[in-house]
């Protein structure tokens, strides 16, 4: 593990320092980008997802596979970077919000148009120009600090800024009042925090690997986030039905039964019967492997 703290190396135009502030030092951007675009990689991979594509499967999508999702995620990681290079130099939201579109571009241009990851764009842009600004002080990054750095520098901008027509999470919005990606980001990712990273470590106790660890960190976010995707296809009732399937998944022990892998294929296959497709509890667990990975580094 290392033992220095992480650091943006990227040349930054010199600026003049804030009155009582010390001038911004340069941050290790490119690592920044690259740990977010693993960490969709992560995502990507774990395996099983209720809903969701992976390496085995499409899920209940039939406009997108594993080569979609990796086309997009080679095409978002400059955009992370360029991110983390913003926020060290003190970016606006409106700044952030122009880097958020351009990558939402290259996005669509690499997968012919499908949305495979609005949401790691905004959730994971955002903890990434955290990490540049945090990074640019003298102190050691942590999950903790770059959580409440985006609450406490974005978090009024996040809920005034414009709510997207053709979402998701908007439509949800509109027709259920759910809050979605721009609540849990303006209050600072709270589901990560308390639900994700938590799970994440109990998974490696229970199942000591990776690879169920994350699975077992998916149950736990999906038993307790109002998804507006799944919300988009099931409505109250699937959103409903998800929650007690992930909740029994837990209850019976998650990755620290025995059976545990045979169970969470017959969830698996319930959701993919009814179309359900759990998007957001898939963004937050790439959030929390981000934010683990950051924590782990520094």
């Amino acid at each position: 593990m290392r033992t220095t703290p992480l650091r943006v190396t990227a040349d930054l135009p010199k600026r003049a320092p804030t009155q009582g502030l010390a001038p911004l030092a340069p941050v290790d951007a490119d690592r920044i980008g690259q740990m977010a675009a693993d960490a969709l990689l992560a995502e990507l991979d774990t395996w099983p997802k209720p809903g969701l594509v992976s390496p085995f499967d499409n899920g209940s999508h039939d406009d997108m596979d594993y080569g979609t999702f990796l086309r997009s995620i080679a095409a978002l990681r400059p955009f992370y970077t360029e991110l983390a290079v913003a926020g060290s130099a003190d970016a606006d939201m409106n700044t952030l919000r122009r880097i958020g579109r351009r990558a939402e571009d290259a996005m669509l241009a690499a997968t012919g148009g499908v949305n495979t990851h609005r949401g790691a764009i905004f959730a994971l842009g955002l903890l990434c120009a955290a990490a540049g600004a945090a990074g640019a002080g003298s102190s050691p990054l942590s999950a903790e600090r770059l959580m409440l750095a985006v609450g406490m520098r974005w978090g009024s901008e996040i809920l005034r800024g414009p709510i997207p027509l053709n979402s998701h999470g908007s439509g949800a919005l509109r027709r259920y009042g759910a809050g979605g990606a721009r609540s849990e980001a303006a209050q600072g990712f709270p589901h990560a925090r308390d639900i994700g990273l938590p799970a994440l470590r109990a998974g490696r106790v229970r199942a000591g690997n990776e690879d169920a660890a994350r699975v077992h960190t998916f149950f736990a976010l999906l038993a307790a986030m109002e998804d507006t995707n799944l919300l988009h296809r099931g409505g109250p009732e699937g959103l409903a039905d998800a929650h007690a399937d992930a909740r029994r998944f837990l209850l019976a022990g998650g990755v620290g039964r025995a059976d545990w892998l045979a169970h969470a294929i017959a969830v698996h296959r319930r959701f993919v019967a009814r179309r359900l497709s759990p998007g957001g509890s898939a963004d937050l667990l790439a959030v929390t492997i981000f934010l683990d990975r950051i924590e782990r580094a520094s």
